[in-house]
């Protein structure tokens, strides 16, 4: 036999390979796309908590802020939140665009533009002179976010061995919560800066995680996938023996060749995912992300120092609690990388949920006793620390569950022949969803008052039985043999039809080419 075609315990074949230093490279490459996404995550709140840009844009929640005795309510401004979530309803009409441009030119050519068009925004936004401008330049922001998210997750997915995809296109949100990080250590810094311009370095910063993706992308290779896609056979082959080392690549060259020729015959992908035996990969692009947002964990993220400033916090307390919260979201991060190719994406995604969900009933217990619902009482020193403690404990469960796994098991999931509509769909879910909570959560909270976390613990509970009942594992299963997991399952079954057994055969030696030893450059991390 030509290749060593194995299967892994009947969720799927295991191909020849090992993870190549050419791969990790591209990937950590690729992944910094993360960067602009977090940044912007992570900047947007500290901004709007700056004194001298309420007073340069929005004196009207300046003076609101400081004439309120209700803490829920200091920061309740529908013209500030659209500050924030405007990015997002750019992003979202941006991702159909890209969806285009992925399929016919590749997936780093998306990844440009989006780079491009954060480096745009960030200029816009950081030389400021009108809140037109400044909403302009958001707008721009989410152009790039929406083509960078459309695209790295997919690149990741299609360029990692399938034993290890789970680590490396974690790697995505591991460089989004660093992004986060460094926009809050930003904030921290640039907010002691006299003069009252510090918000504008905030927000022009924003060029350098731009700048590092544009001209990395530039350098990256296509996918094998994408080659393959766009007719380039012979190159597609090539790619794929570099990227797994060895020229043992004909069985999953196989494989891409066949969900290629499928994907020929679908004309119309938006329209051809609306089919029946799409509907597990339609109810998830678009449930995923749906419960990813209702976790609440953007609220926190967008408003962290808003938040935190509004229970009782000073200025420099609710930054550096932002500061806190973010070192939380990266180290859990990185605990995912190194166990979701272990344990799995069901255990960490109910495991995350359950922690989620009792965090956010004790923060409502903790807000309801010292806030109550008139939003006027105060916190001890010891009390604000507890609350710290508690949303860094939100933070971890959802930085090494629902965070990373909201763009990994979308991505990988898609058969070829819808992969690029798909993506979209769930970018563009993402960022609808986010927007309303971006819009909304200050209203929310006013309105809410401490309830507000029992509203996204309600949620969580929801979200975490859905994962329970209707979402199969996919851990080591190939992008390409994904289909199994659906027809094996209890509920999807009814939809997919099981494949062929022709499908699973392993293929025999004489009906391919000799392979050719290229191990060179591999690192033997398996």
């Amino acid at each position: 036999m030509a290749g060593g075609v194995g299967m892994d315990g009947g969720s799927g074949k295991i191909y020849p390979g090992k993870l190549t230093l050419f791969v990790l490279l591209t990937s950590i490459v690729a992944a910094t796309g993360g960067l602009i996404f977090g940044y912007d995550i992570g900047i947007s709140g500290g901004v709007t908590s700056m004194d001298s840009f309420l007073l340069k844009f929005f004196r009207g929640v300046y003076k609101q802020r400081r004439d309120s005795a209700n803490l829920y309510c200091q920061f309740d401004s529908q013209l500030l939140t659209t500050f924030t979530s405007s990015l997002y309803i750019a992003g979202l009409i941006a991702t159909f665009f890209a969806s285009g441009i992925t399929r016919v030119y590749g997936r780093k050519i998306s990844m440009v533009i989006g780079g491009f068009s954060f480096l745009i925004g960030s200029a816009l936004n950081g030389g400021a002179l009108n809140i037109e401008m400044l909403i302009v330049g958001r707008i721009m922001l989410g152009v790039g976010v929406g083509f960078a998210n459309q695209a790295v997750p997919v690149y990741l997915s299609e360029m990692a061995p399938a034993r290890l995809r789970g680590g490396l296109n974690i790697g995505f949100q591991m460089f989004t919560t660093i992004g986060i990080l460094a926009a809050n250590l930003i904030n921290y810094g640039t907010d002691k800066i006299t003069g009252g311009w510090g918000w504008r370095v905030s927000l022009a910063l924003a060029a350098v995680p731009a700048g590092m993706m544009t001209i990395g992308a530039f350098g990256l290779p296509d996918t094998p996938n994408s080659l393959i896609e766009r007719g380039h056979m012979e190159k597609g082959r090539a790619m794929l023996e570099r990227i797994r080392g060895t020229g043992d690549v004909d069985a999953e060259y196989h494989d891409m060749v066949e969900a290629n020729e499928i994907s020929k015959t679908v004309k119309h992908p938006f329209r051809n995912i609306l089919q029946r035996r799409y509907r597990p990969q339609l109810v998830m692009a678009i449930a995923i992300p749906l419960f990813q947002q209702f976790t609440g964990i953007n609220a926190i993220m967008f408003y962290a120092p808003v938040l935190f400033k509004t229970i009782g916090f000073g200025n420099d307390a609710s930054l550096m609690s932002a500061v806190i919260t973010g070192v939380v979201n990266v180290v859990a991060t990185a605990v995912s990388i190194v166990t979701v190719d272990r344990y799995g994406r069901r255990f960490l995604f109910i495991e995350g949920g359950i922690q989620m969900a009792i965090s956010q009933v004790v923060m409502a217990i903790l807000l309801g006793v010292k806030l109550g619902t008139s939003g006027e009482g105060e916190m001890s020193k010891a009390y604000s620390i507890l609350v710290v403690v508690v949303v860094c404990v939100f933070v971890s469960a959802f930085a090494w569950s629902w965070g990373p796994l909201g763009w990994l098991v979308p991505s990988e999931i898609f058969p070829l022949e819808i992969r690029s509509a798909a993506q979209s769909i769930t970018v563009s879910m993402n960022l609808l969803f986010t927007f309303v909570i971006a819009q909304a959560f200050l209203a929310m909270l006013c309105h809410f008052k401490f309830a507000i976390f029992l509203f996204f613990a309600l949620w969580v509970l929801i979200m975490t039985l859905f994962v329970y009942f209707f979402l199969p594992e996919t851990k080591h299963v190939p992008i390409e043999e994904m289909t199994t997991v659906w027809s094996q399952h209890w509920f999807w079954t009814r939809f997919v039809p099981a494949p062929h057994p022709a499908d699973h055969k392993e293929l025999q030696a004489d009906s391919h080419p000799k392979p050719r030893d290229n191990t060179s450059g591999n690192i033997a991390f398996i």
